[in-house]
């Protein structure tokens, strides 16, 4: 399994930060419908509450790359974009689940 881990920072942690987690939200049967997709979670900054930390789950790279080739990604992106503030948008990184330990010690995947 891979993530793809990005970050995101709002305009602001009021109206902006509510409308792209309003987008973000609206997103998740777009990426429920792709092949290979396991979750995703989105973080938020407690010291920076603009600062977002978006990871999603594929089975495979190619699968996450197909999903965003897919008719309406692109709308979608856009949606949450106009909240964020666009000069802060490091790349994204493609990384490979190795743990995924629970409280108790059990396996999360």
């Amino acid at each position: 399994m891979i993530a793809v881990v990005s970050q995101a920072w709002t305009l602001d942690a009021g109206r902006s930060a509510d409308g792209y987690l309003a987008a973000y939200r609206q997103f998740l049967d777009f990426h429920r419908a792709a092949p290979g997709f396991r979750g995703r979670r989105l973080l938020r900054g407690i010291e920076d509450p603009c600062h977002f930390t978006n990871v999603r789950f594929f089975d495979r790279v190619e699968d996450y790359e197909a999903m965003v080739q897919r008719p309406g990604y692109a709308d979608h992106i856009d949606a949450m974009g106009r909240h964020l503030d666009l000069d802060r948008l490091p790349p994204k990184e493609y990384v490979e689940l190795v743990v995924a330990d629970g409280p108790e010690g059990e396996i999360l995947w």
